[in-house]
C-alpha cells in the first residue's frame, strides 16, 4: 500500500460514514473513507450471500461510488495516529499513512457483551453476531434459536432467524412491561419506526425476562430463563445475546476528543473539542440509522464549510435524537444483570480469566498486569467493556497500536512519530 493524501478523511463506512461521504464531496474536495469491513455499509447495512440490501443503503453506496474524486477503501485497520493530521492504517496487503486535513469519526458501535454462567458455549454468540453470521450464509433453517438482551435490536435479529428458516423459541427482553407500553406508546412521533415496530412483532417477545444460564456439555442444549417471577427451562440449538451497544470511541480518546456520557461528545455542527476533527453516528451516542445518516451529512457539510447546509438539517437530527433518548431511557439495563456471573465465569474468553480473579482489583490497568486479561484477539474490546459495566471500573485509556498489527507497520510507527 502507498500512503495517500485528502482534504476530508472519513473513518467508517456506515450509513454515517456515507453520508458524510456524499455530503463532503459537494464542496469538490478530496475525501478518503476508510473501513474496516470487505463492503460498505457497516453493521446495520452489511453485506453478503444472504443479503438483500435496503433501497435506501443501495443508493448510498451507488451514489458514493459515482464520485470520482471520492474514493473507498475497504479492509483496513487504523493503527494509530502518526503525527499531526496523519493516521496509520493497515489491509492485507500492508500499511500506510493518510495525510489529512479534516477528519471525521464515524466510527459505530459494537456489542455490550455480558457474561452469565455457560456464555462461552459453543452456540452462544452476540445478537448481532448471529445477524451477521446469518448475513455470511450460516445455515440455521430448523434450529431453535433463543434470543436474549436488551433493545429493538433483538427483533431485527429475531426477523432475520425466523427469514433463514430458524425457529424463535423466546425473545428474551430484560426491560419490563411499563416502561416497554410507555414507548410504544410514544411511537406515534416517529411514524416510520411505528410501522417498523408492527413488521418486526414476534409472538415470543418476553418483557421482564433474561437469561440466567446456558447448559449443555459440548455445545449448548438448554438455557434457564428468567420470565417475571419465575424462572423455566428451554431447549434450543442456539442463543443469541445482546444488552445494547457500546460507542466505539478509542480513536477519538486518542486523537484527544472529549468524551460525554461514554461517546464522543460534539458540538451543534457534530465538531469535536479537535477543531478539525468532527464525528457522527453511533461514536457520538446510540441513535440509528436516520439519526447516523442526518449527522453523517452534517459533519460532511461542516468538515467543507457548508453552514447552510448544516442548519437545514438540525431538524431531522434532533428529531431522531429525541427518539434515541426515548430508547436509552426504555432500554435501561437491570442491575440485577451484574449479578449473573459467578468467580468461576469467565470474563475473558480469548485468554481464560474468570471473573473471579479480578474482583477486587481497581481499574483496567491492574487486571492486565495480574493476569493475562484482554491479551487476546480482541484486545479487551469485549471483556474490559464487559468488566467496566459489572466493576464499575473508570474508562481505560486506548493504547497503540489500537489493533494487533504486523511487525512491519509497527516499526513504521516508530519510523513516522
Amino acid at each position: 500500500m502507498s500512503d495517500l493524501a485528502c482534504d476530508v478523511l472519513i473513518i467508517g463506512a456506515g450509513p454515517a460514514g456515507l453520508a458524510a461521504a456524499r455530503a463532503a464531496a459537494e464542496s469538490g474536495q478530496s475525501v478518503l473513507v476508510l473501513d474496516d469491513n470487505l463492503h460498505p455499509g457497516g453493521q446495520i447495512w452489511r453485506d453478503g450471500p444472504n443479503v438483500a440490501l435496503p433501497v435506501l443503503a443501495q443508493q448510498y453506496r451507488q451514489a458514493v461510488e459515482a464520485l470520482s474524486h471520492v474514493t473507498l477503501l475497504n479492509g483496513v485497520k487504523i493503527v494509530a495516529q502518526c503525527g499531526p493530521h496523519k493516521i496509520l492504517y493497515e489491509d492485507a496487503e500492508g500499511s500506510g499513512v493518510v495525510d489529512y486535513q479534516a477528519l471525521i469519526l464515524c466510527c459505530g458501535a459494537r456489542e455490550l457483551l455480558l457474561p452469565f454462567p455457560g456464555w462461552t458455549l459453543p452456540g452462544v454468540t452476540g445478537a448481532g453476531g448471529l445477524q451477521a453470521q446469518i448475513k455470511q450464509g450460516l445455515v440455521i433453517k430448523g434450529e431453535r434459536v433463543a434470543i436474549a438482551g436488551s433493545g429493538p435490536l433483538l427483533l431485527a435479529v429475531a426477523a432475520s432467524v425466523v427469514k433463514a428458516g430458524g425457529e424463535v423459541v423466546i425473545l428474551a427482553e430484560q426491560a419490563p412491561a411499563a416502561r416497554l407500553a410507555s414507548f410504544a406508546s410514544g411511537l406515534w412521533r416517529w411514524p416510520a419506526k411505528l410501522r417498523q415496530s408492527f413488521s418486526l412483532f414476534n409472538r415470543h417477545y418476553r418483557p421482564d425476562s433474561y437469561v440466567l444460564e446456558a447448559l449443555g456439555e459440548q455445545r449448548l442444549t438448554t438455557i434457564r430463563v428468567k420470565k417475571g417471577g419465575s424462572a423455566v427451562t428451554l431447549n434450543c440449538d442456539r442463543l443469541a445475546c445482546g444488552f445494547g451497544l457500546v460507542a466505539n470511541i478509542e480513536l477519538a480518546m486518542l486523537l484527544g476528543c472529549h468524551i460525554q456520557n461514554d461517546a464522543v461528545a460534539v458540538d451543534s455542527r457534530q465538531q469535536t473539542s479537535q477543531s478539525h476533527i468532527y464525528a457522527a453516528g453511533e461514536c457520538t451516542g446510540i441513535g440509528g440509522s436516520e439519526l447516523a445518516l442526518a449527522e453523517g451529512a452534517m459533519a460532511g457539510y461542516a468538515a467543507t464549510g457548508n453552514r447552510k447546509q448544516v442548519l437545514a438539517l438540525m431538524g431531522q437530527r434532533d428529531k431522531w435524537r429525541r427518539f434515541a433518548d426515548a430508547v436509552a431511557r426504555t432500554f435501561t439495563l437491570n442491575l440485577a444483570l451484574k449479578a449473573l456471573a459467578t468467580p468461576e465465569t469467565l470474563l475473558c474468553r480469548c485468554e481464560d480469566v474468570p471473573l473471579g480473579q479480578l474482583n477486587g482489583l481497581p481499574d483496567w490497568t491492574t487486571a492486565k498486569l495480574s493476569s493475562r486479561c484482554g491479551m487476546g484477539a480482541c484486545q479487551g474490546k469485549i471483556c474490559a467493556t464487559a468488566a467496566r459495566h459489572l466493576l464499575d471500573w473508570p474508562r481505560p485509556a486506548p493504547r497503540i497500536p489500537l489493533t494487533p498489527a504486523r511487525v512491519e507497520t509497527l516499526a513504521r510507527l516508530g519510523r513516522e512519530r
